[in-house]
């Protein structure tokens, strides 16, 4: 057995979406509930928009500033507390680009080949996909490790991405004999809402680059808005099963029953138990009051923010200090281990 040091740092938890467009039910349910309830575990929340993953695409720089407000507002309108965490621009630290680089002579070639994100978004013209979408995983690794982030809530698409930063972690620590210097990061596996699905295809993640503004409920959206999209989502002729199984098959209606059991904070099962049996002229309204219920005040909020813009470049201007605070020490002691003219 190996007797090298294992890290014994702080507990601190770490996450950031892209500020691509405007988030949705899916990231609502999928991640930011999880957030908001990770900041009762008692460790540090860090929560970044991470504008710099998003040049790895195409954007319009004159909106990207904007978009980075409404993915801040959209965290707090949703419950992330800016006093019980820390909300910023990833662009605003400049130690996620310096450690960036550092890691990026630690990672292997042969592990990004292996990242099965960078196929899909690339497509069949990988060669003219840019350098930094290839690199992704590893600026995401820095995103975690500047800050030594003990755990990070995840989703299936992710786990790869994570098992990279413990790679690297790991590939950096031994090569500069620093064993215990970073924390191999532990996944924080995510509710049963963490996958929603296209409300016009359930086979399909509901996103926000869909055209389909029906394909999904967007945190912006009013009462009105929520419930005629619930009331045009794709569903079958058949009514509700009476049990689990009778889902099989049926990727819509599987889709509904989850988006009802994740707002209500139920299991499937109960739905089912409730429902089953019933057509969607009784499911769908039901589920419209209830997303109207939760998604609401949420929506509201958000309104609210975005007509505060100074408010939102407070709190990202206050949480870019604290991450600073953070991530300079580390990135100064990683200079120092890998050599470094100070």
């Amino acid at each position: 057995m190996s007797d090298a040091p294992t890290y014994s740092g702080p507990e601190r938890i770490f996450s950031g979406m892209q500020p691509t467009g405007g988030l949705h039910l899916g990231n609502y349910l999928g991640a930011l509930k999880n957030w908001v309830a990770l900041q009762d575990r008692g460790a540090e929340c860090i929560y970044c928009v991470v504008d710099m993953h998003a040049i790895t695409m195409p954007h319009e720089a004159g909106e990207l500033p904007d978009k980075i407000r409404a993915a801040a507002a959209a965290y707090m309108a949703s419950g992330v507390d800016p006093q019980r965490s820390t909300i910023f621009a990833q662009s605003s630290v400049t130690a996620h680009a310096e450690l960036a680089w550092i890691f990026q002579c630690a990672a292997r070639l042969g592990w990004l080949e292996r990242m099965t994100q960078f196929k899909d978004k690339a497509g069949s013209d990988k060669e003219r996909a840019s350098v930094g979408l290839f690199t992704y995983p590893v600026l995401q690794a820095a995103d975690i490790l500047a800050y030594k982030a003990t755990h990070v809530p995840v989703g299936e698409d992710q786990k790869q991405h994570l098992e990279l930063s413990r790679d690297i972690a790991a590939r950096f620590m031994r090569d500069f004999d620093a064993e215990g210097f970073f924390p191999l990061p532990e996944p924080v596996i995510q509710g049963p809402g963490a996958r929603i699905m296209s409300l016009k295809d359930g086979s399909k993640k509901m996103s926000k680059s869909d055209p389909s503004e029906l394909s999904r409920i967007n945190l912006s959206d009013d009462a009105d808005t929520i419930a005629k999209k619930i009331k045009k989502a794709k569903t079958d002729p058949e009514p509700l099963p009476g049990d689990l199984a009778g889902l099989n098959d049926r990727p819509e209606a599987a889709n509904l029953v989850g988006i009802y059991a994740a707002l209500a904070e139920t299991s499937k099962e109960a739905v089912i138990a409730e429902y089953g049996g019933q057509g969607f002229g009784a499911f769908k309204p039901a589920l419209a009051d209830l997303a109207v219920t939760v998604l609401a005040p949420v929506a509201d909020e958000y309104a609210r923010l975005m007509n505060d813009k100074a408010e939102i470049d407070r709190v990202l201007a206050a949480g870019a200090d604290k991450a600073r605070a953070i991530a300079d020490p580390i990135i100064t002691e990683t200079k120092r281990l890998v050599g470094y003219w100070s």
